[in-house]
């Protein structure tokens, strides 16, 4: 029974019974009976005046109370003149206020912090309590190649994404850096928040290939230069020497002249090497014109057919009807499909075919060998200044291929596809 009812009923029963037994007690005497049924009247009037005062509070209480269970604080009451009720109507419409203004801050960094993910030049990932994937800002869809709608829901350890898959091994205040495809490198560091009471996790993916291919080439270009100016002091004198001994074919004839003859070999394959890596340090500026793709892939096909046939090795390239044309340096990108074919080749033990193949759709080259391939340790190394697969591999082969490409605003990737070798280059 509510308050208000009691109330009533009390009321109505105490003033009927007052009614009752002044009726039997004043019976007789009809003024006083008057009198008193007076003073009912009056407490009547006193009774409801005091239900007003009382019921009232309470009622403006109850509907403060809906609307803060709506989280509607837009709500406030007048004061009525009555100074009890005011001063509940006065904490209440404090109270009121403040719980908008903090519900207006926290909209507002709500607000502000979404419109700093989305923002953010750092792939964020937010998890859920369960390890599900619940947002990705731009970046980290962009990183990751998925759209979020793609991925959202599905938790962090089944999906087989590189990145994602070395992220679902952290713990909440690990970073670890990764190099997935060899070329672009990486730094991944898991932390995690309080939400309504339990921590949920969250990665960052903050992409570091430009810097540190800067600072690679600063460190191997002072190293380069230093080597080739050294070498070239040394170099020079000799052939000069070498060269005047030679020609004095009365000096020198015998054994003695093929001894010089093979040093003179040496000095100039010296001075190439060290001419090759002097080459990576000063590449300049690509100057890019319309060039046949066809017709540049032919001329490096044939260019490279006599060592391909000294590993009974087939070149095939089925070029398009149409002649496709990319804007690049000519010489540049010969010097990238040299390096990338003469590795393919290499790479081949016998009786091996290198493809290529031209997507004019996507505008996509691809060159393709069935070679001993590449493991996944040494795909993460490939492109690094000096580190080859070879026993006598320089290691600036694909190095320089790498930086035409970057010079050129390429996208690529190799990688193992089907058990062959596959070289990409998107041709933007």
């Amino acid at each position: 029974m509510k308050l208000r009812t009691k109330y009533i009923l009390f009321v109505a029963i105490l003033h009927l019974l007052v009614i009752a037994l002044s009726f039997f007690i004043f019976d007789k005497h009809r003024v006083y009976f008057i009198i008193s049924e007076v003073f009912v009247i009056i407490s009547v009037v006193l009774a409801v005046q005091l239900y007003r005062q009382l019921i009232r509070p309470i009622k403006l209480l109850l509907q403060g109370i809906e609307a803060i269970k709506d989280q509607d604080f837009n709500v406030k009451f007048l004061t009525t003149g009555k100074h009890e009720v005011d001063e509940l109507i006065s904490v209440y419409n404090q109270m009121i206020e403040e719980l908008r203004k903090e519900r207006t801050r926290q909209e507002e960094q709500h607000f502000f912090l979404e419109k700093l993910i989305y923002t953010s030049p750092t792939g964020i990932v937010i998890l859920d309590h369960d390890n599900n994937l619940q947002q990705l800002n731009p970046k980290a869809a962009l990183i990751l190649g998925h759209k979020e709608n793609d991925i959202k829901g599905q938790n962090i350890h089944t999906i087989r994404t590189p990145l994602l898959v070395q992220a679902a091994k952290l713990k909440a205040g690990d970073t670890i850096t990764v190099k997935p495809d060899g070329i672009n490198t990486y730094k991944l560091q898991k932390s995690d928040f309080v939400d309504r009471g339990f921590r949920r996790g969250f990665i960052m993916i903050e992409e570091l290939t430009t810097e540190i291919l800067m600072a690679e080439k600063n460190a191997y270009g002072k190293v380069i230069r230093m080597m080739a100016h050294e070498v070239n002091n040394t170099v020079g004198p000799v052939n000069s020497i070498l060269q005047s001994a030679l020609n004095t074919k009365e000096l020198w004839t015998g054994q003695l002249n093929n001894a010089l003859q093979v040093a003179f070999y040496r000095n100039q394959s010296l001075n190439h090497f060290m001419r090759n890596f002097a080459d990576l340090v000063k590449l300049p500026p690509a100057n890019k014109k319309p060039v046949n793709l066809q017709l540049l892939i032919g001329a490096v096909k044939e260019l490279m057919t006599l060592k391909a046939k000294e590993r009974s090795v087939q070149m095939l390239f089925d070029p398009p009807a149409k002649p496709f044309i990319i804007h690049a340096d000519a010489q540049q990108m010969e010097q990238v499909l040299i390096n990338i074919v003469k590795n393919a080749i290499e790479a081949i033990t016998d009786n091996g075919i290198v493809a290529f193949a031209i997507n004019e759709k996507a505008r996509l080259l691809t060159i393709t060998d069935d070679g001993k391939g590449i493991t996944e340790e040494e795909s993460e190394q490939l492109f690094s200044p000096f580190f080859s697969t070879k026993k006598d591999g320089q290691g600036i082969g694909l190095t320089l291929v790498r930086e035409i490409l970057l010079g050129h605003g390429f996208e690529f990737s190799l990688k193992m596809v089907g058990g062959r070798t596959v070289f990409s280059i998107n041709i933007a």
